[in-house]
């Protein structure tokens, strides 16, 4: 895949959050009468300016594209014209500050529950919540999971995918508690099995937390046949069509789709003979697996995958999708649940519970902005909305420089019935921007981290 396929869906993700936080600042500061001298996407130099509208406010495109800003009429920051000082930011009252200021990060839960609501109502293939053990000796296995359990509840809360099945326990992992699972086996008989997550890490550094539950999804045995091509990937590169039945990989015979992605997770990096029956013809095709990572490991990946598999009956998709209003309950309830998960991973941080390896950068980002465009509209639309989520959690947190810590100072107004000095202020900013700046500098070295060690 080339770089591009990763910085265009980045680029575009990261503008559309950065448009819409700004525009929040920049819509409610007009309707509070404060006028606008700038808008800009980017910090430092601009690059394109633009005047428009009754005040001429500026509409810049500046050097530095990770994030933006909304500059106001603010006697703290230049001489302001007397017949203006009824505009300026810091003549308006603490409540009108305070929800200029809260008004960016509101945005961008508001884009969320849009986004996510869009794709709850337009529904996503989705594969199902049916489960398989993934070792012994874990809670799965104590649980009495048997393979092929179809999970529809999780302690009363209905889950019809892998995903909302993942999030649901992800969520119960961190309270640190049993949990009930009802199920339908494979013979089409409803059971109940409690799934006890005390005391289980919820990072060691290595496993995924649901392979350590000893969970994986179910798969029915598949042939090796190419259902999908990702566009440009080894396969498409090398030949292969949608329909090929690889028969043996360097001689090695296939009898299964298992068969066929563990030989290819084995060989990244270096060249494969692949035999395939294509139209009742035998062809051979020379294919190099692209080296991916995969939970720290270095595996091949070729850009191919099944078409809907149907075992006995029981397909491993659904199309999961939601009526208008409940398609809006649940993206403000997934939208709510995503941003306190958020604060309680970073409490987890804070207390060394959770690494400081997952703070993920730039870079990371980009990565997954990639690959959920690779895989379709759907699964890049929820990523952005959780990204942008991210970004108004950030933007909350109590930090001077960000808004939680300019509306942190607006809350002492409150209480104690006037300003805080400027003195204090201006420390505080200090504070807030060696915070700031140690953040990305952890994120910064995490993504490195991660290109070096793949």
């Amino acid at each position: 895949m080339s770089l591009l396929n990763y910085l265009i869906p980045f680029a575009v993700a990261l503008g559309v959050l950065i448009l819409v936080h700004e525009l929040g600042h920049y819509l409610v500061a007009r309707w509070c009468g404060v006028k606008v001298l700038r808008f800009s996407i980017g910090f430092g130099r601009p690059l394109l300016v633009r005047k428009a509208g009754r005040d001429g406010t500026e509409w810049a495109l500046s050097a530095f594209p990770l994030g933006g800003y909304v500059k106001m009429l603010d006697e703290r920051e230049g001489e302001v014209p007397p017949e203006e000082l009824h505009r300026a930011f810091n003549r308006k009252s603490v409540w009108r500050r305070f929800a200029i200021v809260a008004a960016g990060p509101l945005a961008n839960f508001l884009l969320a529950i849009a986004v996510y609501w869009g794709v709850f109502v337009a529904g996503t293939e989705e594969l199902r919540p049916r489960l398989a053990i993934a070792g012994e000796n874990s809670p799965a296995v104590a649980a009495g999971i048997v393979e092929g359990d179809l999970v529809g509840m999780v302690d009363g809360e209905e889950v019809r995918s892998w995903q909302e099945l993942r999030w649901a326990l992800l969520r119960h992992a961190l309270e640190s508690r049993k949990v009930e699972l009802h199920v339908t086996t494979l013979e089409e008989r409803p059971a109940v099995r409690v799934l006890d997550l005390t005391g289980l890490p919820i990072d060691d550094g290595g496993e995924d937390l649901i392979t350590r539950m000893g969970l994986k999804p179910w798969r029915p045995a598949i042939p090796p046949v190419i259902g999908k091509l990702v566009a440009g990937a080894a396969a498409d590169r090398a030949g292969l069509r949608v329909g090929d039945e690889v028969l043996r990989i360097d001689g090695a015979a296939i009898s299964s789709w298992t068969d066929l992605v563990g030989k290819i997770r084995e060989a990244g990096g270096r060249s494969v003979a692949l035999d395939v029956v294509r139209e009742g013809r035998q062809l051979q095709f020379e294919v190099v697996p692209e080296l991916a990572n995969e939970n720290g490991q270095q595996i091949g990946r070729i850009g191919v995958a099944v078409a809907e598999p149907v075992h006995g009956g029981l397909s491993m998709f659904a199309v999961v999708s939601y009526g208008p209003m409940q398609g809006l309950v649940k993206a403000i309830s997934q939208t709510w649940e995503t941003s306190v998960l958020s604060l309680k991973m970073m409490g987890r941080m804070l207390t060394g519970e959770v690494s400081w390896k997952n703070l993920s950068g730039p870079v990371t980002i980009a990565d997954y902005a990639g690959q959920t465009a690779q895989l379709g509209l759907s699964h890049y639309l929820k990523f952005v909305a959780l990204i942008s989520i991210s970004l108004g959690v950030l933007n909350l947190l109590p930090i001077p420089v960000l808004d939680g810590g300019h509306l942190l100072y607006y809350v002492v107004e409150i209480i104690k019935g006037g300003p805080i000095p400027e003195r204090i202020m201006e420390i505080g900013q200090q504070i807030g921007l060696a915070l700031l700046a140690m953040l990305m500098a952890f994120a910064f070295y995490n993504d490195i981290n991660r290109l070096i060690s793949g």
